[in-house]
């Protein structure tokens, strides 16, 4: 859940902009509230909270620009940790993601996709979180995940045999390249706990 301290009139007008329409807030102390499909922010003073399953994308049009926000989106570095999970490989399936910046976790989130393998979720988490990073506007990303196999894969490290994996390697490499500088490695489970309990828990909760 992004808290993002900023000028609130000056972040409406960019909601704005951007084609979200601001209302008043439902109590005294919100300045303003403003919704999209799955997320809403509310304008306290001096500060916009958003929720919801993903809020990244209103906060991305909200934060300031000046790389003061307290979630730590200002910088133009930041760790990107990813993970799917599949119950069946082939089965129910969800990804988790997490966004971590000098100041601490910037966004993080998890969601149902499509049964699906093992495989084909981590890369739905990978494709996921890098176009997270993309939306928050940070220039270096640094990919950290627990699966050896689509590390290798993006990297050329492995050949992809299987054509839904291979387009989704291309995808990757697309996203990869819009960033000035990246990196992707291969961490034990442990390292990426957050990332795998946001796509566990979606599943728990079916």
């Amino acid at each position: 859940m992004p808290v993002i301290e900023c000028d609130v009139a000056a972040a409406a007008e960019r909601l704005g902009a951007a084609g979200v329409e601001t209302r008043a807030g439902n109590t005294d102390h919100e300045r303003w509230r403003a919704e999209s499909p799955e997320a809403v922010a509310v304008a306290y003073n001096g500060k916009v909270v958003v929720q919801g399953s993903r809020p990244h994308r209103l906060a991305s049009v909200v934060r300031n620009d000046d790389g003061d926000d307290a979630d730590g989106a200002g910088s133009s570095r930041v760790y990107c940790y990813f993970d799917g999970a599949s119950r069946g490989n082939p089965g129910p399936a969800a990804i988790g993601w997490v966004l971590v910046a000098d100041g601490g976790i910037v966004a993080e989130g998890g969601e149902r996709i499509a049964d699906t393998t093992n495989n084909r979720a981590e890369y739905e988490a990978l494709i996921r979180v890098l176009e997270v990073a993309e939306e928050y506007g940070f220039s270096e990303v640094n990919v950290r995940g627990d699966s050896e196999l689509i590390c290798k894969q993006v990297r050329g490290e492995y050949e992809t045999n299987q054509p839904a994996l291979r387009e989704r390697r291309v995808t990757v490499r697309e996203l990869l390249a819009g960033f000035e500088d990246w990196t992707l490695e291969h961490v034990p489970r442990e390292v990426n706990d957050r990332a795998d309990a946001r796509a566990n828990e979606v599943l728990d909760n079916e």
